[in-house]
C-alpha cells in the first residue's frame, strides 16, 4: 500500500499567503463596489527595466535560429550570468567567490526550502520568531520540526526577535545545527550590521553548525554598517550558505531568476556542501531558462544598474511614506529604512488578524498579519512598500482616517 508523507498532515491549516488571498476574495466578492490596495504580499508592481527587456529580446531572437537556439543548459547556470555575478556582486565588494560556488536558480524560495534536502532529518533547526514561514514550513515537511502545539513546532530553536532586543535574534542557548538568518529581514525589516553578525560565525564554528543566510533584499541597503553579503564577515565561507535574489531587486518575481552560493571551504565531516548541492540541482532541476539568464545578465550592466537602482529608491520613497503616515496615525514603527518592510505594532493590544480584517474591511488595506510569522509576531503586521506610489499614498490617507 502506498504511504503519504504524514509530516504534511502536522501543517496547521495553509501557506499564510494562500489564507490572506481567500480573505481578500471573499472580501471583494463581498464588497464588488470597494476599491482594495494590496499592501501584504511582498510582490513587485514596477515593471521590468528597458535593458532587462532589450536583453530578453535579444536572447528570444538568437533562440529563434539554428546557431543561436540552446535546449538544455547547465543546471548550475551559464558561465556568463555566474562571472558577472562574482564579479558585481562579490570582487566588487572584496570577496572571494568561484564562479562554480554560485548556482542559478528560479528563485530564493525554492532554494531555501530545497537546501534541506542535502541535510540529515536529524539536525536541530534554529529560527527567527516571526520568521519567513518557507524555512519554516519546509522543515516540518521533512520532519525535523517536530510536532505543531498552540502555536510553534516543539521540535524547533525558537529565537524571538522583539522590540526590546531591536528584533535581533539573540544566540540561542541550547546547540543548533542548522541556523536560519534573514537580512535585511523578512519580516521585521531591520537589518544587522557586521559586529552583530560576527558572533554567529563564531558560533557556527563552534558548534560545528550551518548558517543559512537570506539576503534576497540586500539591494535595498542604504547604511554604510550594514553588509551586503555574510562573506563580508570573516570566516563565514567556512560555515555559511548564502541565497539571493533578482526578484525584488530587479522586478523579477514573475520571470524567477535568483541564485544560492556554497563556498567550497563549507564542509561537514570532511564533506564539501558545494558537491551535495551540485548532485541535488543535476538530479532535480533542468536550469533557468537562457532568456532569462541574459536578462539577469542584464541587471550588471551600467544601464542596466542605473534602471533598478531607480526601481529600487522609488519603492523605498514609499517605504519612508509609509514609516511617516503610520507614526502619523499613533503607531510603533520598525524597519522600512533598509528594507521594503515596514513592521507596525497593533494598536491597543488588537491582535494582529483583527486589526488585518480591520484595515481590509474599514479602509480596503490588505497587509500580512505578524501572527502568522510566528508566535513573536503576535501584535504586529507587516506592510510592503512594493505598491505604486499612488496606492501608497491613497492606502496611507485610509488608514490614518480610521484610526
Amino acid at each position: 500500500m502506498a504511504k503519504i508523507n504524514d509530516n504534511f498532515l502536522k501543517l496547521p491549516g495553509s501557506y499564510l499567503f494562500s489564507t490572506i488571498a481567500k480573505k481578500v476574495a471573499e472580501y471583494t466578492e463581498a464588497n464588488p463596489d470597494k476599491e482594495v490596495i494590496k499592501m501584504g504580499i511582498g510582490d513587485v508592481t514596477r515593471p521590468l527595466v528597458p535593458a532587462v527587456i532589450e536583453a530578453m529580446h535579444k536572447a528570444t531572437d538568437e533562440m529563434g535560429t539554428s546557431e543561436g537556439f540552446r535546449g538544455y543548459g547547465p543546471e548550475q547556470g551559464y558561465d556568463f550570468l555566474r562571472n558577472a555575478i562574482v564579479e558585481h556582486d562579490y570582487k566588487a565588494r572584496g570577496i572571494d567567490i568561484a564562479p562554480d560556488e554560485v548556482f542559478v536558480s528560479d528563485g530564493a524560495k525554492s532554494d531555501c526550502g530545497n537546501i534541506g534536502d542535502i541535510f540529515s532529518k536529524d539536525n536541530k533547526v534554529a529560527v527567527c520568531d516571526p520568521v519567513y514561514p518557507v524555512y519554516v514550513d519546509t522543515n516540518a515537511m521533512a520532519g525535523r520540526a517536530g510536532k505543531y502545539i498552540a502555536d510553534h513546532w516543539d521540535n524547533l530553536v525558537y529565537m524571538p526577535c522583539l522590540a526590546e532586543n531591536g528584533f535581533m535574534p539573540q544566540i540561542p542557548d541550547e546547540k543548533a545545527d542548522m541556523i536560519y538568518l534573514c537580512f535585511p529581514n523578512n519580516p521585521t525589516g531591520v537589518a544587522a550590521t557586521r559586529e552583530q553578525l560576527k558572533p554567529w560565525i563564531e558560533y557556527a564554528k563552534k558548534n560545528n553548525a550551518v548558517i543559512l543566510y537570506d539576503s534576497a533584499y540586500e539591494a535595498f541597503i542604504s547604511d554604510p554598517d550594514v553588509p551586503h553579503s555574510i562573506y563580508e564577515i570573516e570566516g563565514a565561507k567556512e560555515v555559511a550558505i548564502e541565497f539571493r535574489s533578482f526578484s525584488k531587486t530587479a522586478g523579477f518575481t514573475g520571470t524567477r531568476c535568483a541564485y544560492t552560493v556554497v563556498p567550497h571551504e563549507l564542509k561537514i565531516d570532511g564533506t564539501e556542501l558545494n558537491g551535495l548541492w551540485n548532485r541535488r540541482q543535476c538530479t532535480k532541476f533542468n536550469g533557468v531558462p537562457y532568456v532569462i539568464q541574459r536578462a539577469a545578465e542584464a541587471v550588471y550592466t551600467d544601464e542596466g544598474h542605473k534602471e533598478i537602482r531607480e526601481n529600487i529608491d522609488y519603492y523605498l520613497k514609499n517605504a519612508s511614506i509609509i514609516r511617516e503616515a503610520l507614526t502619523e496615525a499613533g503607531l510603533e514603527v520598525y524597519g522600512g529604512v533598509n528594507a521594503p518592510y515596514i513592521w507596525a505594532k497593533t494598536p491597543d493590544g488588537m491582535k494582529s488578524w483583527d486589526f488585518f480584517d480591520k484595515l481590509l474591511k474599514e479602509a480596503g488595506v490588505v497587509t500580512t498579519p505578524g501572527a502568522g510569522f510566528g508566535p513573536s509576531g503576535e501584535g504586529y503586521i507587516r506592510l510592503t512598500a512594493f505598491n505604486t506610489l499612488e496606492n501608497t499614498i491613497k492606502a496611507m490617507e485610509k488608514i490614518k482616517a480610521i484610526l
